[in-house]
């Protein structure tokens, strides 16, 4: 299993639990199993800030109520380095982002945009795979960290990317600058400004993804692929055309 393990999960120094929701999404949307958020990072480095703002993000999703697994890419081989994409890193990146609901991307800004490692992970991520869509109607928050003054050309490159894979990225990011300060020996996140953004992040991200859950296959339901798989709207039960045509008999103006 290609999963990084998640130190202390459970603690949370720099949270205050006083101002905390540990249910945010409660009323959104039916919680009758976690939320599933799969969490990427774009650095191999042996202290990787994306990867420690990623296990901060993971431990405030657990404490919302998330389950999460964190991939970790060091084996991924590039695009189209391996025939048919048949490597095991490759495999279990697309069964991650099958289970998921949710997907927390978080880069490095290097020479003022993603890492190739983070472009990697998205790029063997297919729109469709055998009928399946690893990533399309899922939600998505990104975030990324920069080693100096704060920018946000990582997070809005990670937007267009997350809108081209069809997924619902929420409005509010995360940028760390200077993420070389912010992290103590430990790899823990200090308390600070950048911190209670993640946390806005997360408590946000968990909202959004229960409360679209219910509606996440009329989300990835279009015509024109209904229309290339000879599939038409049976009018009889589709939920849309009957509230159309109650609507036109109830108002004949």
């Amino acid at each position: 299993m290609r999963l990084r393990p998640l130190a202390d999960p459970a603690h949370l120094p720099a949270l205050d639990p006083a101002y905390a929701h540990q249910q945010p999404a409660l009323g959104l949307g039916p919680l009758d199993h976690k939320p599933r958020i799969l969490l990427l990072y774009g650095s191999l480095r042996e202290r990787s800030f994306s990867r420690l703002a990623v296990e901060e993000a993971a431990r405030l999703l657990e404490y919302f109520g998330a389950e999460t697994r964190i991939f970790d890419p060091s084996d991924l081989p590039l695009p189209d380095q391996v025939k048919g994409d048949d490597h095991p890193a490759v495999r279990e990146l697309r069964e991650h982002s099958i289970w998921s609901e949710g997907q927390v991307w978080c880069s490095p800004e290097r020479h003022g945009q993603i890492t190739g490692i983070m472009k990697a992970q998205i790029d063997h991520l297919p729109l469709a795979m055998g009928g399946i869509r690893p990533t399309q109607g899922r939600t998505l928050a990104v975030m990324q960290v920069s080693g100096g003054s704060q920018s946000f050309n990582a997070v809005n490159t990670l937007r267009v990317l997350g809108r081209w894979m069809r997924m619902v990225t929420i409005p509010n990011q995360s940028s760390v600058a200077k993420a070389f300060q912010e992290f103590d020996e430990a790899g823990r996140m200090k308390p600070s400004a950048y911190y209670d953004r993640i946390v806005d992040v997360m408590e946000e991200l968990v909202r959004f993804t229960v409360l679209l859950r219910p509606h996440a296959g009329m989300l990835v339901d279009r015509y024109s692929e209904r229309r290339e798989a000879g599939a038409p709207v049976n009018a009889e039960t589709d939920l849309a055309t009957l509230a159309v045509s109650s609507s036109g008999t109830s108002n004949p103006t």
